[in-house]
Formats: C-alpha cells, sequence, structure tokens
C-alpha cells in the first residue's frame, strides 16, 4: 500500500472513531443527525469519487478538518462545545466554536480551484482560484438558507440548536464572511501549493 492510501486511510480511521465517540449521549439526537449528515454525505462523496479523481493529499486534509469538527458540533451542537479556553482568552461574549468550521469549511475553495485547474476545465490559475471563493460564497449562502428553513419547520429546541445564532441577529453575515475568509485563504494555499508542485 502506497503512502496517499495509507494516509488517506488514517484519516477515515480517525474520523470512524470519532464517530463512535460522537454518538454516545449525543445533547440532541435529533440535531446530532442532521449535523452528522453533512460530514457523512463528504465522506461518502470523497471516498466513492477517489478511483476517479484523485485530489491532493492537502485538499483531503482539508475535508478531513472540517469532518472532525462537524461530528463535534453534532454531539454537543456547536453553541454547546467546550470551547471556553478560547471564549475567555479572546474575551468573547458567545461561543465561537461555529465561525471556526465556517473558516474550515471556506477552506474547501482550495478543492474547487484544484479539480478546475487539473481538470483543465480552466487554464488560468487566477480564475481557478477566483472560482474557488466565488463557488464556497453561493454554499454558504445556500447553507444559511437551509438553516433557517429548518429552525421555521421545526419550530423547537433542535431547530434553535442547529440554528446556532446563539442571539446574534448578525450571525449569518458573519458564518457567511467567515466561510468567505477561508475560501480567500484556501484559495491562496492554491496557488502556493500548485506553483510550486509545477515548479519541480
Amino acid at each position: 500500500m502506497d503512502k496517499n492510501k495509507k494516509f488517506l486511510l488514517s484519516l477515515l480511521g480517525i474520523l470512524f472513531i470519532e464517530t463512535l465517540w460522537s454518538i454516545c449521549s449525543p445533547y440532541d439526537v435529533q440535531v446530532w443527525w442532521t449535523e452528522f449528515l453533512t460530514a457523512f454525505f463528504l465522506i461518502a462523496l470523497f471516498t466513492c469519487t477517489y478511483k476517479k479523481f484523485q485530489f491532493s493529499n492537502l485538499a483531503y486534509f482539508i475535508i478531513f478538518l472540517f469532518c472532525f469538527l462537524q461530528i463535534i458540533g453534532a454531539h454537543y451542537t456547536f453553541e454547546q462545545v467546550p470551547f471556553d479556553k478560547v471564549t475567555n482568552f479572546f474575551g468573547f461574549e458567545r461561543n465561537h466554536y461555529d465561525r471556526v468550521a465556517h473558516f474550515t469549511i471556506g477552506l474547501s475553495g482550495f478543492l474547487v480551484s484544484e479539480f478546475l485547474w487539473r481538470k483543465k476545465i480552466v487554464t488560468s490559475f487566477k480564475f481557478a482560484a477566483f472560482f474557488g471563493i466565488v463557488f464556497i460564497m453561493a454554499v454558504a449562502n445556500f447553507w444559511e438558507l437551509v438553516e433557517w428553513t429548518y429552525a421555521e419547520i421545526d419550530g423547537g429546541s433542535a431547530g434553535l440548536a442547529f440554528l446556532g445564532s446563539q442571539g446574534d441577529i448578525w450571525d449569518a453575515q458573519k458564518d457567511m464572511l467567515m466561510d468567505t475568509l477561508g475560501s480567500i485563504v484556501g484559495c491562496i494555499l492554491f496557488c502556493y501549493y500548485f506553483r510550486k508542485k509545477r515548479n519541480h
């Protein structure tokens, strides 16, 4: 077995063990399923498409990082994740764990840019990076609509926990900002990573 496969299997192994922990006595079973299915969908998607298109290890690590944070959030709900040390250190008034998760999913703009570039759908680094940012911004907007719709339909504590606004009227806008900032960083990484590979 080559190093790449060992690396990916180790990431899957960590997520599997984490899932076993996460499913044990979650804060809210309904919220757990709702949040976990996002991670499960991504894991299934990239596992099933591995033979057709293999992303770089950095791309897989970015998705792993988001899924890892998502599964923790599924267990506690995002607003209840033990994040006190960070909250107290910076003097925050709310738990910003969800902001970290939004920034991390923004990093996946790297994957969009990589796919476009390696499939030769675009021939410009700049356009590939730009499209990665735009794609994440669109997904961020869609996800906030999903959260709003779910909260409206549920109408209870599970809906509020899934929404995770913690009383912040600008929560959706701030979440989208973190997604966007993450996508900018992800696309800078893309430009650096693939220019460096091309030059060697």
